[in-house]
């Protein structure tokens, strides 16, 4: 049976959660636009798992009308009761690389002390490539929750700001090997002679993972 817009609409008006997951899914499968329109309603669906399957899906199906995913997006982020939709709003913001959204991403990371959500806000601030979200992911590197850490020193290596490396150095003796791992990455994307030494240092780290990291940053 082929997929069509008509037999994914069946499948979202199904009471059946995973028909209706199903039907979310196939979205990909059609035009965009028209896929779209489709998905729209589902943002607002009572199951809080449909709203995030249906938000996950913005980064690709909202690019040609980026207004509207625009105010989508700014309502989940602020508007949902579910930590994990409103930090799928703010991925789907980073991949649209709406940076509109910028102050509000700011406001939300400061009013939650929910990590997951936090981590996605620093995830979508390197996506967006947006200076006024320096000092904020420099503020985040100080976090005592190592997964914080590490999206802030992804995100300030997406960012390409070199006045971070100074700032992510010392992250290099960090006890957290995924944090070592990452320092070794974002470095090799932020370069100079500082960021050299201290990969030359983790080219010899105790995990191997992290000393291969640093030697491919080293030999980019």
């Amino acid at each position: 049976m082929s997929i069509t817009p008509e037999s994914i609409q069946e499948l979202l008006n199904s009471e059946n959660f995973g028909e209706k997951v199903r039907g979310i899914n196939q979205l990909r499968q059609i035009e965009p636009k028209i896929a779209f329109e489709m998905i729209k309603p589902l943002v607002k669906d009572s199951n809080p798992r449909i709203r995030y399957a249906a938000v996950s899906q913005f980064d690709t199906l909202g690019t040609d009308d980026r207004q509207t995913s625009l105010e989508i997006l700014r309502d989940r982020l602020f508007n949902d009761s579910e930590f994990d939709v409103q930090a799928a709003a703010a991925d789907a913001i980073g991949g649209l690389k709406l940076t509109e959204a910028f102050e509000d991403l700011e406001r939300i990371y400061y009013g939650t002390s929910e990590w997951l959500l936090q981590f996605s806000i620093l995830a979508a601030l390197g996506e967006l490539g947006e200076p006024r979200g320096f000092n904020l992911l420099i503020e985040a590197l100080a976090s005592d929750n190592s997964l914080i850490r590490t999206a802030a020193i992804s995100a300030l290596g997406d960012l390409g700001d070199d006045r971070a490396v100074s700032h992510i150095i010392p992250l290099a003796d960090d006890e957290d090997w995924q944090v070592r791992h990452r320092v070794a990455q974002s470095l090799g994307r932020l370069g100079g002679s500082q960021s050299r030494a201290t990969l030359e240092k983790l080219a010899k780290d105790s995990v191997e993972s992290v000393a291969q990291e640093a030697t491919n940053s080293l030999n980019q």
